[in-house]
């Protein structure tokens, strides 16, 4: 994750926040959030050598794999729960969604946007994309599911969750305007609403 994205994604989180980051990769977040927005909390990294990147940052981290689901975690057990770059890493995406509304009074998710126009063209050519944000061949992907900004506003909206905010990223950029469109990752903040 880039440091503007590391930037972006921290304003959403309010300060003093106890956050939960799944799959964090080395922590570079949470650092983030430990020391400048003197936020508290786990990351949940099943990579080993991802496990003592954080370790060796002072983030807590729990080697954990989310396929497994969160019971170790009760209800609204934390302000924050982070899913960055995961959902489409996995094979219960709707699971571990309503997984994270229910850990955390607030869920901040990001993906990689697959109706962003260059992958589109891609596809439109016969062939599937390969761009900075979805670097692998369909072959090699670590990626099960491709998602787009619009469909995860209308499984949001199945799970019964209320979309806070909403954003594309792209080269750098917040995208605000035709985010499905124009931006390369899409960010929803949400909550259960009521």
């Amino acid at each position: 994750m880039d440091q503007a994205m590391i930037e972006q994604i921290a304003a959403l989180v309010p300060k003093g926040a106890r956050v939960l980051d799944l799959g964090c990769g080395k922590g570079e977040l949470l650092e983030y959030l430990l020391k400048r927005h003197a936020c508290s909390g786990y990351g949940v990294e099943i990579d080993d050598a991802n496990v003592l990147e954080c370790a060796k940052r002072g983030v807590n981290v729990i080697q954990l794999n989310l396929e497994e689901g969160l019971a170790i975690f009760e209800d609204r057990s934390f302000d924050v729960v982070l899913q960055l770059q995961t959902l489409q890493h996995l094979r219960n995406t709707e699971a571990m969604l309503r997984e994270t509304a229910r850990v955390g009074q607030i869920g901040i998710v990001s993906f990689p946007n697959f109706a962003h126009w260059p992958n589109r063209l891609h596809v439109l050519r016969g062939r599937m994309p390969v761009t900075r944000v979805m670097p692998y061949q369909w072959y090699d992907t670590p990626n099960i599911r491709v998602g787009t900004y619009a469909d995860f506003e209308i499984l949001a909206g199945k799970n019964n969750l209320r979309i806070l905010d909403s954003f594309g990223f792209q080269a750098g950029q917040v995208v605000r305007t035709l985010p499905n469109l124009m931006a390369s990752v899409a960010v929803f903040k949400f909550d259960r609403g009521g």
